[in-house]
């Protein structure tokens, strides 16, 4: 029997739901866990953008409306309350603002629909989830926004789905591509035996080369010479995010054979899929401290802008394409 969506996610506590666009089918994806979870479940719901209106504010498309079940808590912005029409009990009003107003903790006391508008920086939303579980909360979910892989971090949520569909491009295998790419980025390898060598970073430290000596900078200026003199450097850690413009520059002033750059998570890791096939060609890898789990891939072949894609082809196509269940959960 195939899995359902709900079947993947299971054991995960708290997860996050990323879109490789607008209207990839995140809201829909949410829906479906919400339906799909047991009865007495308390399940805890945020979103780092505007969620549950009508009407998307961009492409003018409806949108799936959210309905949750007496019981549920969720966090959301002042200014969305008068749009949530279940029995409300504010629990606690935040210190996190956003342009709607602050943040408010609230349990639903009947079944109804919800708008949501939570926190729109991660580090906000890390604070805001030891309330639901002191609240009671089985479960946190939280709908992302679009091409925020930061929200896949295991700091925010011990699982992650992604949402990718015919509103990315009017090309299926252009869509397929970057999504196998991010696929890919998701699930760069964690490399638990440098943990100890890296953590604690020493303060203001941006950049550690590990080879037969630990060298650590506080800034880029030097680092290009110091892997040049540095004999046999494996790994070069960085603190930060590695962008697109930075591997460039590291790779035209010669990369060093056999060196594998590592970021904390695959969320820092901005690279396009060209720079990662370059990266691999001259022997180059990535690797990060803290792997991410990548639940699920859905899929929606409609598209915002009217290029609707074949069903059965885009899942045949992307589930050869990705190591990860592939759903359609409309289909399901």
């Amino acid at each position: 029997m195939d899995m359902t969506l709900f079947d993947l996610i299971r054991n995960y506590k708290s997860l996050s739901i990323s879109g490789m666009c607008k209207n990839a089918g995140k809201t829909t994806a949410l829906n479906t866990l919400i339906n799909s979870s047991p009865d007495k479940e308390i399940l805890a719901l945020t979103s780092i953008g505007r969620d549950g209106e009508k009407t998307d504010t961009v492409t003018k498309t409806q949108k799936p409306d959210i309905y949750i079940r007496e019981g549920s808590l969720f966090a959301t912005a002042e200014q969305l309350l008068k749009f949530c029409d279940v029995t409300k009990e504010i629990l606690d009003t935040t210190h996190i603002s956003t342009p709607l107003g602050s943040v408010v903790l609230v349990r639903a006391l009947s079944d109804g629909y919800v708008q949501l508008a939570g926190p729109s920086i991660i580090v906000q939303l890390v604070d805001i989830s030891p309330y639901f579980w002191a609240l009671g909360a089985d479960r946190l979910i939280i709908d992302g926004s679009v091409g925020r892989k930061t929200l896949c971090t295991k700091l925010l949520a011990d699982a992650t789905i992604l949402c990718t569909g015919a509103s990315f491009s009017q090309s299926m295998e252009e869509t397929i591509l970057e999504t196998q790419h991010t696929c890919r980025i998701l699930m760069t390898p964690e490399l638990p035996m440098l943990k100890s060598q890296i953590s604690p970073i020493v303060p203001d430290t941006k950049y550690v080369i590990l080879g037969k000596e630990k060298i650590c900078l506080p800034d880029g200026a030097a680092l290009h010479e110091h892997l040049k003199q540095t004999a046999n450097p494996n790994y070069l850690y960085i603190e930060g995010a590695l962008t697109d413009r930075f591997l460039d520059l590291l790779m035209r002033s010669g990369y060093p054979k056999g060196l594998t750059i590592v970021t904390h998570d695959a969320s820092r890791l901005l690279i396009s899929s060209d720079n990662l096939c370059k990266l691999n060609a001259i022997g180059g890898a990535l690797g990060v401290l803290e792997s991410i789990n990548l639940a699920a891939i859905t899929i929606n072949p409609f598209s915002a802008y009217g290029q609707h894609y074949n069903s059965m082809e885009f899942k045949e196509k992307m589930t050869a394409a990705v190591p990860v269940p592939v759903l359609n959960v409309l289909e399901c």
